[in-house]
């Protein structure tokens, strides 16, 4: 789904550099209501046309290397949620990398996930990247459980838990750096 939205803005900018007169501006997708126990819905895609990504083969990932990756953010989502459920913003943030972080603090973000039926119901209106943590992250966060990953790239990953139905449900975009897994997205 993130990729068919960075092709529409990819091509959204070509069809707009091409023509004399501005592109009409399109509706944006609504975002899905927040569920209560697992899904955090994610921040906005950049606006920036997208860079095509060197293609990656998964398989070049040793069995060795995707084990210890898993046990790291086996380990990473443990001291998250113990991070969350303490309701301890300032140490969240330190796991955000700095792009997801304005994007989450971001008015039009706020704005769209305010109009969650969830948020709606309960009258909150997000205004800050904490309040999105305390009314969004908090109640969906304390207990994930990391059953899967999978290799975007060399350093990127998807977290996946599997739920009661045996439906894997995306947790974490992750990308490692020199200072450990960040949250992306």
């Amino acid at each position: 789904m993130k990729r068919s939205y960075i092709a529409l803005i990819a091509l959204l900018c070509l069809a707009g550099s091409c023509a004399d007169k501005p592109a009409p501006k399109r509706p944006e997708p609504s975002v899905p209501a927040p569920e209560p126990a697992q899904s955090v819905p994610p921040p906005p895609v950049s606006s920036a046309p997208a860079v095509p990504e060197p293609v990656f083969d998964p398989s070049s990932i040793t069995q060795e290397e995707k084990d210890t990756a898993k046990l790291e953010i086996q380990r990473l989502i443990q001291r998250l949620n113990g991070i969350i459920r303490a309701r301890n913003y300032d140490t969240w943030v330190s796991y955000l990398d700095p792009g997801y972080f304005a994007a989450i603090n971001s008015p039009e973000y706020l704005n769209r996930v305010s109009q969650s039926a969830v948020l709606v119901k309960q009258k909150i209106v997000l205004t800050s990247a904490e309040d999105y943590f305390n009314h969004v992250v908090v109640p969906s966060r304390t207990n994930d459980r990391v059953d899967d990953i999978e290799f975007i790239s060399q350093n990127r990953v998807k977290a996946y838990t599997i739920n009661t139905a045996g439906n894997r449900l995306r947790l974490y975009d992750l990308e490692k750096s020199g200072t450990g897994w960040k949250i992306i997205n």
